[in-house]
């Protein structure tokens, strides 16, 4: 029989597992965030531990390796002034007109929904810097975001 029409097994035709994607750069985290990754490491390894099925435990120990490597390269930011944008404040700004608030934070830590943006967001890189009443550019548009105020996050 010819070898393009033979089968070694169901698991060639599988669609390959990957290991999660670690973000590019340093991995600043606040001491929130840095709580947070232990947490995870702590809930996965329970998991592991507990886990029968063969698949998801491929799965639980893959999001484990991502969890351990993420908890061994954190680096706790210092406290930032609050005089300045920075990893750890809270910003209220304007954007082309719209008042707006977000905290700057880690990679892991970051939840835009609940206002929680990357230091490593386009966005974020624009505020970094800045002090109340200083203009900034965006997405191409001169002056577009204007800082109202600065907050040191609590638990940073």
């Amino acid at each position: 029989m010819s070898v393009a029409f033979r089968r070694e097994g169901d698991d060639e035709h599988l669609e390959p597992k990957f290991e999660l994607p670690i973000p590019v750069g340093p991995n600043l985290v606040t001491a929130r965030g840095l709580q947070l990754i232990k947490d995870r490491v702590a809930a996965l390894q329970i998991d592991v531990a507990a886990e029968t099925d063969e698949t998801a435990l491929k799965i639980v120990k893959r999001d484990l390796r991502y969890w351990n490597t993420r908890q061994s390269t954190a680096e706790l930011a210092p406290v930032p002034s609050g005089e300045t944008v920075e990893f750890g404040t809270k910003v209220t700004f304007t954007l082309k007109g719209t008042e707006k608030s977000l905290s700057i934070v880690g990679d892991d830590e970051a939840d835009p929904a609940k206002a929680l943006v990357s230091f490593s967001a386009p966005i974020s890189r624009a505020l970094i810097g800045s002090e109340p009443g200083d203009f900034a550019s965006f997405a191409g548009q001169e002056d577009a975001i204007e800082i109202l105020s600065i907050a040191v996050v609590t638990g940073s």
